[in-house]
Order: C-alpha cells, then sequence, then structure tokens
C-alpha cells in the first residue's frame, strides 16, 4: 500500500492508528487486543444488502490496516439477546407467542439451526467467503452470559441517573426506569420487562413484567429481583452500544447514517462511553462530536427493512450480481456517497462491469493513465476488493456486453465460447482458469438476459426479415442499409472503426442516424432499439448481418 494512498479505507486506517497513538487507553486497549472494527446487526429478518454495505465497509478497513502492518481484526456480533418485535413476512402466525423474548431463545423457523437469531445470521454470515469478507463472528448474547458486559452493567446501573440525564439532555425528558431490561423468569420475554429498582448492595435489580408495557408484545404481570449479571438481561440498544466499546476494545465502528443523526443512537451511545464508561468512542465518533456513518444503499430508490424483510436480502444478492463485483461497487464508491443500485429493468448491471473491467485493466497496466493519483486511486480499489490473491496475469476480459449478446446468439454456454474463440475474444492460448472465468461471466451474461435485462437488450437474431419490417423501412434506410453491406464485404473492421462507418454511411445517404440505427435493428431482431450496433454486427458475423441487410 502506498503511503499517500487516498483511498477512503486507508485515510480512516492512519486516522485511527494516529488517534490511538495519541491516547494512552486505546493504546493499552490495542496493545492487549490489537485494532478492533466492529459492526453488529440484529438478526429479526431477512437481512437486507444495506447491512452488507457496512460489513465490507468494516472488512476493507481492517484490510487496509492489516496492509499498513496493524494487527487488525474485523469482528461481527449478533445482537441476538435483543426482543423479537415485529412478525417479519416469513413467519406463520404461530410466532406470535414468541413476540417480546430474545431471538436467541426462540426456535429457528427452519430446521436445522439453533435459533431464530442463528437461522437469519448465518443466512448472511455463509456469504462472507464468498465476498471475501474476513470476519470474526460472535454472540452478543454470549458476551452478556459470559459476563462481558458485568462491570459496564454495574457502573451503568450505579450512575442510573447520569444516564437519565444524558437522555433528558437529549430529548427534554428522562426515562422513568433503570437503563436496563431483565428478562423474565417466568415468561422469559426481555421486551416486557421494566427495571425499577437497583439494590446496590446484594446487587439485585427489581422489576416488573407489564402486560401493556409496549404495544407488539404481552407480559405476564410476573414481578421479581435477579441479578442483572451472566446473561439475566441487557442494556437498552443505546446504552448497549456504549457499554460494548470498552468490553470489546473497539477502535472504529461505523454504522448507518440514521443512527449518527443529532440524538440519535450514536449520540447516547458516544456520550455515555465517555461521560460515565471513561471509554474514548471509536472512530469516526470523537468525546465531543458523534461524526458521520455511511450513507444508504438503496435499490431503485428505495430504502431496506429487515424487521419488515422489504428490498433485496444480503443473502440472495448474488442471484443480481456476483460477489465480486458487488464488492467492487462497495469499495469503490465513499461510504458518504450513497449507492442506488438497480438490477432489474435497468443497465446498471453493464455500467458496474464496465467500470470493473476499466479497474482491473488499469491495474494491470492494460489501460495506461497519466494522471497518478487516478492510477493509484484504481490500484488501490482492485487490491482492496480483489478476493482471494491477485493473480499475475489479468484474468481474461469478455464485455459483459459482448457476452449477453453471444449468448442470446448461440443460445448454449459452449457455443457461445467456440464463438468467442472464432471472434478472437478468446485467444489460442487461454488457459483453463481464463476459461472458467469467461464461463462464469456468461453464464450471469445468460441470467440477466433471462429474468432482469430491460427489454432493449433482449432479441432473438432474424433468419429472415419480416414483411413488417421491410414495410416499415423507406428508401433512404435501404439505401443505407445496401452502403453497410459493401463496407463490411470490404474489409476487416473493429468495434471503433465500423462504429465510425455508420456515420459515414449517413452522410453519404442523407440520413439522420437515429433512422439507420432503427432501419438496421428491425432487419436484425425486428426491434427498433437493440445492442451496440457495432459490436452485435461483429458477433453475429458480418456475413449473417450482410446477409439479412440484403434482404430489404
Amino acid at each position: 500500500m502506498s503511503e499517500e494512498s487516498l483511498h477512503w479505507a486507508d485515510q480512516i486506517s492512519r486516522e485511527v492508528k494516529s488517534r490511538v497513538e495519541e491516547n494512552e487507553l486505546l493504546k493499552s486497549v490495542v496493545k492487549k487486543k490489537g485494532y478492533i472494527v466492529y459492526d453488529e446487526k440484529t438478526p429479526s429478518g431477512k437481512i437486507h444488502i444495506g447491512a452488507g454495505r457496512g460489513w465490507v465497509i468494516h472488512d476493507t478497513i481492517a484490510k487496509s490496516m492489516r496492509d499498513m502492518g496493524l494487527k487488525a481484526k474485523f469482528i461481527l456480533s449478533s445482537d441476538d439477546i435483543d426482543p423479537f418485535d415485529k412478525m417479519n413476512n416469513e413467519l406463520p402466525k404461530s410466532y406470535r407467542k414468541y413476540l417480546g423474548m430474545p431471538f436467541m431463545n426462540i426456535p429457528s423457523p427452519v430446521k436445522g439451526y439453533k435459533s431464530f437469531a442463528d437461522y437469519y445470521f448465518t443466512q448472511c454470515t455463509d456469504k462472507f467467503e464468498e465476498f471475501g469478507i474476513n470476519a470474526e463472528l460472535e454472540s452478543t448474547g454470549e458476551r452478556y452470559i459470559k459476563g462481558d458486559f458485568n462491570k459496564a452493567i454495574k457502573i451503568i446501573l450505579d450512575n442510573a441517573d447520569r444516564v437519565n440525564a444524558i437522555y433528558e439532555r437529549a430529548y427534554g425528558k428522562a426515562p422513568e426506569k433503570l437503563p436496563f431490561n431483565p428478562i423474565c423468569e417466568k415468561c422469559g420475554k426481555i421486551g416486557t420487562t421494566l427495571a425499577y429498582e437497583w439494590d446496590k448492595e446484594r446487587e439485585i435489580i427489581k422489576y416488573k413484567c407489564k402486560k401493556d408495557l409496549v404495544k407488539w408484545a404481552e407480559g405476564c404481570s410476573h414481578e421479581g429481583e435477579t441479578s442483572p449479571y451472566n446473561g439475566n438481561g441487557k442494556f437498552p440498544w443505546k446504552v448497549e452500544w456504549a457499554a460494548k466499546w470498552p468490553a470489546v476494545g473497539v477502535v472504529c465502528e461505523f454504522a448507518g447514517k440514521d443512527h449518527f443523526t443529532q440524538g440519535g443512537a450514536r449520540t447516547i451511545a458516544v456520550a455515555i462511553s465517555g461521560e460515565i464508561l471513561s471509554y474514548p468512542p471509536p472512530y469516526p465518533s470523537t468525546a465531543s462530536e458523534t461524526g458521520k456513518g455511511y450513507e444508504f444503499f438503496t435499490v431503485g430508490g428505495k430504502k431496506m427493512s429487515t424487521s419488515k424483510g422489504e428490498g433485496i436480502g444480503f443473502a440472495e444478492v448474488t442471484n443480481y450480481a456476483p460477489a465480486n463485483i458487488l464488492r467492487y461497487l462497495l469499495v469503490a464508491t465513499r461510504p458518504n456517497a450513497v449507492i442506488d443500485f438497480d438490477p432489474i429493468g435497468t443497465n446498471n448491471i453493464i455500467l458496474l462491469y464496465e467500470r470493473f473491467d476499466k479497474t482491473e485493466s488499469i491495474y494491470y497496466g492494460k489501460l495506461k493513465l497519466e494522471n497518478k493519483h487516478e492510477l493509484q486511486k484504481h490500484k488501490r480499489i482492485y487490491e482492496l476488493s480483489h478476493i482471494g490473491n491477485i493473480k499475475k496475469e489479468m484474468p481474461l476480459q469478455i464485455p459483459f456486453t459482448v457476452a449477453s449478446i453471444m449468448i442470446q446468439v448461440t443460445l448454449n454456454e459452449n457455443k457461445t465460447i467456440d464463438l468467442l474463440r472464432k471472434t478472437g475474444h478468446i485467444p489460442k492460448n487461454a488457459s483453463e482458469d481464463d476459461i472458467n472465468y469467461v464461463k462464469e461471466r456468461i453464464e450471469f451474461a445468460k441470467r440477466w438476459v433471462h429474468e432482469f435485462a430491460p427489454d432493449e437488450f433482449r432479441f432473438k437474431v432474424n433468419d429472415k426479415v419480416s414483411d413488417e419490417a421491410k414495410k416499415n423501412i423507406d428508401e433512404k434506410q435501404k439505401n443505407s442499409l445496401h452502403l453497410l453491406v459493401n463496407a463490411l464485404e470490404k474489409k476487416e473492421w473493429d468495434e471503433k472503426s465500423l462504429y465510425e462507418e455508420f456515420y459515414n454511411i449517413c452522410k453519404e445517404a442523407n440520413l439522420e442516424p437515429k433512422d439507420f440505427f432503427k432501419a438496421a435493428y428491425l432487419v436484425l431482431i425486428g426491434k427498433e432499439k437493440g445492442p451496440r450496433l457495432a459490436s452485435f454486427i461483429l458477433t453475429i458475423g458480418k456475413e449473417k448481418a450482410a446477409r439479412l441487410f440484403r434482404e430489404v
């Protein structure tokens, strides 16, 4: 990694390192535990791609730190002790009885998993290897059970009035309860309990499991007392966030920008961490500034929801685009920039592949850049987004548009490989790895064309020109197509030179280019629009194209 790297992950790594070196407490934490980059997720339902953005951000930062020679790791925790507070769309009505219970204590809706939490969390973490995410996975509930939060629990309960004062400062009103939710010993619910007294001497908390505390679950009316330690309950989320930082030793943790709004969860957590737990809040926050979270990952402009099961799930996103291409998108985009990616019915996939191929070509020196900063930027994006070891030689690139055209011409993956050899896209000395790499792109191009592509990218090459097409082509257009036949038969063309020839033909035929293209597409595929014409003609073969153009 270049010392001058301007990639966002490298900038963050340098800032975190500098912050640690200037703080004696953080220096001792890092000496003991290393640089811990942290994230967490409540497994309440299908976890969407927006959460995946956070995981790739944190993984990339940890990777950057390791490139700097730092001992760093990314830890992702399942907030599995959180209460089940909303039915998602996948669940049977019978699950209503579990509302209010911790996710870790609810049976999985699918056999083969330890719990509700395990099922939804594993759906995503099983994809981590595919995405190149190197994360240490843990359970927040298990941390409570092991006693990792016991020290923070005592400090927070001993200072409950100060915690409530922070809430009052932020919202103008303090909570009328202690900042702790016990698990009811009778019904097992955690979302319906209200802790009202802390006995400092006995270290016992008194609570009520109230029938009407929340609208989404009903308590059992039990009153009792319990130790708050070793998994008998949990902090409210905003307090828990602060407690995790010293317990785990976190030095960097982002979250979505909604958590970083004024008075949001991060504001409260930062205040509790600094003022009560005496721990410097992790980057991008400081004791006095909340900082900024990462922007949303939207699909077609729509924000997604885990609890409602809305949007594209992280576990299913590779149905729409390969993991390496999506990781590239996330690494190439600064965290403070919105990503709006809609793979269905748009050309977003084509544009993303083109961006990826450009960066890869720059990395291997196949595409030269004079601007040193641009060159360094692309190289670093490729290094941080690449999954597995980077090869010495550039993988064999087949433009995605070419792959999507050819699979529709041949209707068969192996025939597409043969055609690519014939057109020179696959050289004679291509390795088995190269062929497999191309096959992966062809397979996805086939899926994209059949399931997600806009209509203009779907076609069937005509065997002969239809009478309907002939009726819609005037004399000027016919003349231009005959001129194109002459040009095709005259010499060999590449895509750029043939594209330029189209405009020479239009000028000679005194025809608007849009009318020329319309006529060509009507002849070739019976539509007024289609793939890039020069590439398309060269793909299907200039002989076949010329034969069809002669028919008008």
